[in-house]
């Protein structure tokens, strides 16, 4: 028996197939420029088939979702059901771009094979233990009320994994131990961790609060947004492709890949050096700030494919804690795994 983890996107579909009572992966594939998710889905399944993966779809005990928003609603991976899939389109409203791509393909899951048990894995959950003073903005109170204006938190999942296998590398138990866990990709957040538990993350309401990205443009001033979209006559969504699209790395340097940024930055680029000193000094930021949140720290680790693979990051945040005597770790992450190991416990399989 195996399980599928499904990761839908609005064009694509990502997907792992692991081993039921091992974990191990079995395969892994991508549908792309997809016409609808039912008919990617049966696709999929066919090729699983020819190809000797699975022999009918009978195999897959559980299909494990990557969900990106679970507003206030999941603390916790959680058995999909009716009222959950209205929930989460609910909050789609939170997640424009992910929540109705992550319910579609959970539909045509459902639509193919009804009997099938599906779990949603909120990449919000792991941050729901961030207490009030840390997670709400200062609005009005009935924003919050009305509206659910709070921060959120992404990459939870990943946190989550990367932790785990730090402490395992410690020698200890999650639940004894304080890190400072950082998710370096083309999105990017840090997470303080106390005691096992998320305390507070970079991320915020969506995923372009924090640290400097790919093309996102991390912490601003609010009013710059109204200056810039009065000044060059932007409409909102103008303003919103702007700041999710066209700023951070890319923005100052031209550039979003930090390979590349790297290269040039060896040969003096001065926009390159500009972009990737912002990008590490931003990091060390956010490090610096939840070394005061947590008190004692036991590790900082580094993970996603800036993380896992860019020497030149790790070297720079490595001298910046230097003094300190901080362990900084390179933990590669799985969420997919992570996905298939809570789907598998919360079935009790």
């Amino acid at each position: 028996m195996k399980i599928l983890v499904l990761n839908s996107g609005s064009s694509s579909i990502k997907y792992k197939i692991f081993q039921l009572n091992t974990l191990d992966k079995v395969y892994e594939g991508e549908k792309e420029e997809i016409k609808d998710h039912l008919s990617a889905i049966k696709q999929t399944v066919n090729e699983l088939i020819e190809k000797g993966i699975i022999e009918t779809f009978d195999d897959i005990k559980v299909v494990g979702h990557r969900v990106v928003h679970g507003g206030d609603f999941f603390k916790e991976p959680t058995l999909i059901n009716e009222d959950v899939m209205q929930k989460i389109d609910k909050l789609s409203v939170l997640a424009p771009l992910h929540n109705p791509s992550n319910l579609a393909g959970i539909k045509a899951i459902k639509e193919h094979s009804p009997n099938t048990p599906q779990v949603a894995v909120f990449d919000t959950a792991f941050h729901q233990s961030i207490p009030d003073f840390a997670s709400r903005y200062a609005l009005p109170y009935n924003y919050y009320e009305d509206l659910g204006v709070k921060r959120y938190g992404f990459h939870g999942t990943s946190h989550h994994y990367v932790a785990k296998k730090a402490a395992k590398l410690l020698g200890k138990d999650l639940s004894e131990l304080n890190l400072i866990t950082a998710h370096l990709g083309n999105g990017a957040s840090v997470c303080a961790i106390k005691e096992g538990k998320s305390v507070d993350t970079s991320m915020g309401f969506t995923p372009l609060e924090g640290l400097i990205m790919g093309t996102r443009c991390g912490d601003i001033d609010a009013s710059l947004v109204l200056y810039i979209k009065e000044r060059l006559n932007l409409t909102d969504d103008e303003v919103n492709n702007v700041l999710n699209k066209k700023s951070g790395l890319k923005g100052i340097c031209g550039i979003s890949d930090v390979r590349e940024i790297e290269k040039l930055y060896a040969k003096g680029d001065k926009k390159a050096m500009l972009a990737f000193d912002m990008f590490i000094y931003k990091i060390i930021k956010y490090i610096g700030s939840y070394m005061m949140t947590l008190g004692r720290v036991d590790g900082v680790v580094l993970t996603g494919g800036i993380g896992e693979h860019s020497l030149l990051t790790k070297e720079h945040i490595s001298k910046s804690l230097k003094m300190y005597n901080l362990k900084v770790m390179t933990v590669s992450t799985n969420e997919e795994l992570e996905i298939a190991g809570l789907s598998k416990k919360l079935l009790n399989l």
